[in-house]
């Protein structure tokens, strides 16, 4: 899949809070490969060894539909914080032009970690805040609220075959390409397939 979503702000940040949630559940050998050429074809983002020493691969999906303060979400300078919409974004066309699959339908990796999470800064602060090291990163980035959910990405792909119809089709506009999603209901995912972990809010405590 290229351009890669490690392009878009919103991704690096997420990437980054999920490789030090990883790391602090006492996790190994946990890497953001996402600009790896061979990884980002497979549509694999960070991989890891669990505590029994597994090793695991993840897609992560940044999604900022997630703000709650209504003048933050009208504030047109905060991109990253955008109103909760209660849905999954599961990307179905990678490229509209070139019909590329999206990672939902062609992702190699073990697991989804979808992390909502609604930033209250700038784009511009965001990504000089990217290239800080994590002392001066996890105190200062601005997470105003978030929550993780940990999907099986084979049960999820399934599931997404099966009901992808259901749900409505919306174009968004990633690191230069023109993509396409589905917005498929939190609920419905989370009681129709197994498997599904909801981890909730990772990023308080991480800046310790």
């Amino acid at each position: 899949m290229t351009p890669r979503e490690s392009a878009v702000p919103l991704q690096a940040v997420a990437e980054r809070v999920i490789a030090r949630y990883l790391r602090r559940a006492m996790n190994k050998d946990v890497d953001i490969v996402s600009r790896h050429a061979v990884q980002a074809a497979r549509g694999i983002d960070i991989v890891y060894a669990s505590p029994d020493g597994v090793r695991r691969s993840a897609k992560v999906k940044a999604d900022s539909y997630f703000g709650t303060d209504t003048r933050k979400i009208g504030d047109r300078s905060l991109p990253f914080y955008r109103a909760d919409t209660g849905s999954f974004a599961f990307e179905a066309v990678a490229d509209s032009v070139t019909r590329e699959p999206g990672w939902m339908i062609d992702s190699e990796a073990d697991e989804l970690y979808y992390y909502y999470l609604a930033l209250a800064q700038e784009e511009e602060d965001v990504r000089a805040l990217l290239k800080e090291p994590d002392e001066v990163f996890f105190p200062e980035i601005r997470v105003e609220r978030d929550d993780l959910i940990i999907l099986p990405m084979a049960a999820t792909r399934r599931w997404f075959a099966d009901q992808a119809d259901n749900y409505p089709p919306r174009p968004v506009s990633l690191g230069g390409r023109s993509a396409w999603c589905r917005l498929v209901s939190r609920s419905d995912v989370q009681t129709q397939v197994e498997g599904v972990r909801i981890v909730g809010p990772v990023f308080p405590g991480l800046a310790i």
